[in-house]
Parts: C-alpha cells; structure tokens; sequence
C-alpha cells in the first residue's frame, strides 16, 4: 500500500516537465546553443521557452519552426533567411516584431489578437506566398504595405484565406474599398486590385479591357 502512495505522489512530479516538440533538427540546435535546450531530441522543456521575450533564429537553414507556439511570452521574431514553407504565430499574442523575409513560405498565418500592435512586419522575398491569415485584412492593407517595403507585390491580407487564396464574394458583405498593391485606393484595369470588404475578407483581382 505505501509503494502504491508513493507512485501517485511522483505522478503529479512527473507531468509538470511539460515538452515542446521541436522536429527541426536546425531549430532546436540553435535552442541548445541559446541555453534552452541542452540534448538534441526533437524536444525541450516548455518552461524553458515559455518565458522567452525575443527570439533571434535567422540564417540558420530551418524549415520547420514547430515549437514556436510554446513561446507564449515572445514579443520579436526574426527568422529570415531560413528554409520556412509554413509559418504559424498565431498563439504568440504578446508579438509585436515578426521578420520573416527571404523564405520558401506557402502558408504564413500571424491571426494572434495582436495584430494592430506589431510595429515591425516583414515578409518580403516570398515569391510563392500570396494570402496572408491576419486579425484585420483592412488594417494589415493599410499598414503593412509594398511602399513600406513591407510585402511582396503578390501579397495580400485575409482573415480567412482559402484554398486558392481568393475569397469569395458574397451578397451580405460590403464593398469597403478597391486598392492597387500599394495599397493605394485605385479602379484602374489591366493591374492586379485588391477589394477589402467589411467583414475582413479580399479578394484579389485582374481586370483585363
């Protein structure tokens, strides 16, 4: 009977070392090098991470930032330069500084709640990114713009993005503004516009006369 007490009473000991997954081999090594980490084992200890402020992880030939999202704390990210198809900061809502520029990103989604306090938003050199998932695709248009050296010219902003990036209209929902990708308010033809509606979504068009 005290052996079988004693096993409870460990149980709770254990389940407190909570892990984060951390697949990239690249990733983690730079965690190990930072002091988070100390075994490369495609996890670290959450309680190491979870603290964590400002996180500098860039030209370092990662692919996967699986983990990110344990890095609960974290106002700065700067992951350019890397080898990123996907990114997801969707549970980073402290973020305020996101560089993630010079990429391979297909799918990048930064719908944190938190959107209209980042100060520094980079995703430029993403030739194979289109739709951005964001809180506000009306503020990020008139924030995070090409001008800015901000995005690409291909990007644009959605709370929803599809499966072929391009929302779709429907009768319950207000035309709010066409832009070209400056962001600038524009009806010409011939060029790629955006059309923000009011309840966040956009859809890119090509007017051809």
């Amino acid at each position: 009977m005290k052996k079988i007490l004693l096993i409870l009473l460990c149980l709770p000991l254990m389940t407190l070392a909570q892990q984060t997954y951390v697949p990239d081999d690249n990733f983690e090594q730079e965690l190990i090098n930072l002091g988070y980490d100390n075994v490369l084992d495609d996890s670290v200890a959450t309680a190491n991470i979870n603290t964590v402020i400002s996180l500098q992880v860039y030209q370092l030939n990662i692919a996967d930032l699986t983990g990110i999202e344990d890095f609960t704390a974290l106002t700065t990210l700067e992951c350019y330069l890397n080898q990123l198809t996907s990114l997801d900061v969707s549970n980073n809502t402290a973020l305020t500084s996101l560089g993630c520029s010079h990429n391979e990103l297909t799918t990048l989604d930064i719908r944190n709640g938190n959107n209209i306090n980042v100060t520094n938003f980079q995703s430029l050199y993403n030739p194979n990114l289109t739709c951005i998932n964001v809180d506000n695709a009306v503020w990020s248009t008139a924030n995070w713009t090409l001008a800015s050296g901000d995005i690409d010219p291909q990007h644009y902003f959605s709370n929803n993005c599809s499966g072929t990036g391009i929302e779709e209209h429907t009768t319950n929902k207000e035309l709010l503004k066409v832009t070209d990708v400056l962001g600038r308010e524009a009806k010409q033809t011939n060029q790629p516009l955006f059309y923000l509606y009011d309840d966040g979504t956009v859809e890119k068009r090509i007017v051809i006369e």
